[in-house]
C-alpha cells in the first residue's frame, strides 16, 4: 500500500518550510489515498504543498496537532532512520560531556522536538535507557528504537525499559507492554548527578523516574546555601535538598504533599549521609501559612499548573498566590528560587506574574539569575514551544 499523502492548503505551508515540527488540522486541504480512506491514528504520511512538492514525513493524528513531523527529507523510515536519530542525539550528549562522565551518569538522551522526534523522550539512567512514547507513531516504532539504543551504546547499555502512556496500546494491534524490551544484566537503581547519589525508580516513579531537567539549577542552589536555613517545597525526591545539604546548609526542610515523595527524599538524604534535615508531608501553601518566617532560602518548584491553554488563567493565579506567600515569608536578605514548568506559560508571562506578586508583597526585590532547562533538554530553534522550564533567582530585602 502506498503512503497516504496530505496536501496542505496554499499559504499554510510556510511554517513547514521553516521546519516547525507540528502541522495543525486547519492547514490540511485534502488527503490523497489509493484506498480513499483517511490515515489511521499514528500512520506515517507524506506531506506536500498545493503544487505537490514534498514537504515532510510525519505521524498522523485525529487531533488539533494533526501531523507530528519526523523528517523534512524524503527517506525510508526504518531501522537505519532510528539508528541515525539515536546516534545524533548521543553525539550531542557526548559533546556536553555526559556520555562518559564519572560524576554524572544520568541524563536525557532524546528530548522530543528538541532532538527531531516529537513524542519521544529517552532518559539514560546509569546503564538503563527509559523510553516514553507520547504519540502512537513513535509507540509503534519502539522496538526499532530499542535496537537503535543497543547499537549506539553497545556494552554500556544494561537495559531498555518502556514506560509509555497506557492509552497508546488501546489504539493499535501492535501492543508493546511496558517493561524491559532488552536486558543484559541487572539494572542499577542508583544514579550519580554531579557527584550526588540518587535512588532511581523508572517503574513506579513520576515521569521516567527522576526530574533530570533541574540538574544545573540544583547545582546552582549550592552557591546560595552555605550556612543558610533552606526550605525546599514540592521536593519530590529531594534533589535541591541534597545539593543544599552537601554545600553546607545550616538546616534544610523538605515539603511535599505526597508521603511517597517524602519517603524518597528521606531515602536520598540517608544515601548521601546528610544530616540537619527534616521532611514534612504537607501542602506547600498550608505549610507556608503555618510556619515561621525564618528561612534564608526558599525553593518553589511546583508541578505544571497549566497543561493546556484553557488552564492558563487559573495557573497564573496559582503561581502568583504561591510566590506572594513565599515573598512575604522569607527573611530579609533571603533568596527565592521560583520555577514554572508549564509550557503554555511562556517566559514573559511567568516573569510578569512574579512581578505582580512582588508588587503586592511590598518588598524590594532584585533578579539575580534567569534559569532554564539544561542542554540535554535542547530547544529546537524552529520550535520555541520546547522551552518549557522557566526560573528566577530573586534577592528579597
Amino acid at each position: 500500500m502506498e503512503m497516504k499523502t496530505i496536501v496542505i492548503t496554499k499559504g499554510k505551508e510556510n511554517a513547514i518550510e521553516r521546519k516547525h515540527p507540528w502541522i495543525f488540522s486547519g492547514a490540511i486541504n485534502r488527503i490523497i489515498s489509493d484506498t480513499g480512506e483517511a490515515p489511521e491514528e499514528g500512520e506515517l504520511v507524506e506531506v506536500v504543498n498545493y503544487e505537490n512538492k514534498f514537504l515532510a514525513l510525519g505521524y498522523f493524528s485525529d487531533s488539533t496537532i494533526a501531523i507530528r513531523i519526523i523528517s523534512f527529507e524524503e527517506q525510508k523510515i526504518g531501522q537505519n532512520f532510528w539508528n541515525q536519530k539515536i546516534k545524533s542525539a548521543f553525539n550531542v550528549r557526548t559533546s556536553l560531556g555526559l556520555t562518559d562522565n564519572e560524576n554524572t551518569n544520568i541524563y536525557r538522551l532524546m528530548h522530543a522536538e528538541g532532538d527531531g522526534i516529537s513524542g519521544l523522550v529517552i532518559d539514560f539512567y546509569n546503564g538503563t535507557a527509559v523510553i516514553q512514547a507520547h504519540s502512537l507513531g513513535v509507540y509503534q516504532a519502539i522496538e526499532q528504537i530499542s535496537k537503535a539504543l543497543q547499537k549506539v551504546y553497545g556494552e554500556k547499555l544494561v537495559a531498555v525499559y518502556s514506560k509509555s502512556a497506557e492509552s497508546l496500546a488501546k489504539q493499535t494491534d501492535k501492543v508493546v507492554e511496558n517493561g524491559y524490551l532488552y536486558q543484559n544484566g541487572e539494572p542499577s537503581k542508583l544514579g550519580l548527578e554531579n557527584g550526588n547519589q540518587f535512588n532511581l525508580d523508572w517503574i513506579d516513579g513520576q515521569k521516567t523516574g527522576f526530574f533530570l531537567d533541574q540538574r544545573e539549577n540544583r547545582a546552582l542552589i549550592a552557591k546560595y546555601s552555605k550556612g543558610k536555613k533552606v526550605l525546599n517545597t514540592f521536593c519530590y525526591s529531594g534533589g535541591f535538598s541534597i545539593y543544599a545539604l552537601k554545600a553546607g546548609a545550616k538546616e534544610v526542610h523538605s515539603v511535599d504533599s505526597s508521603q511517597k515523595a517524602i519517603d524518597l527524599t528521606d531515602a536520598n538524604v540517608k544515601l548521601n549521609n546528610c544530616k540537619k534535615h527534616t521532611s514534612f508531608t504537607s501542602d506547600t501553601l498550608d505549610y507556608l501559612k503555618e510556619n515561621s518566617t525564618d528561612y534564608d532560602v526558599i525553593i518553589l518548584d511546583p508541578p505544571a499548573y497549566a497543561k493546556n491553554k484553557k488552564a492558563k488563567h487559573n495557573a497564573i493565579q496559582g503561581y502568583k498566590r504561591l510566590n506572594l506567600m513565599a515573598l512575604k515569608q522569607i527573611k530579609p536578605g533571603g533568596i527565592l528560587f521560583t520555577f514554572s514548568c508549564s509550557q503554555v506559560v511562556n517566559r514573559k508571562l511567568f516573569y510578569d506574574t512574579i512581578t505582580a506578586a512582588a508588587i503586592e508583597s511590598g518588598r524590594n526585590i532584585r533578579v539575580l539569575e534567569h534559569l532554564s532547562q539544561p542542554a540535554d533538554h535542547p530547544v529546537n530553534i524552529y520550535h520555541p514551544e520546547g522551552e518549557y522550564l522557566k526560573g528566577l533567582v530573586l534577592f528579597v530585602e
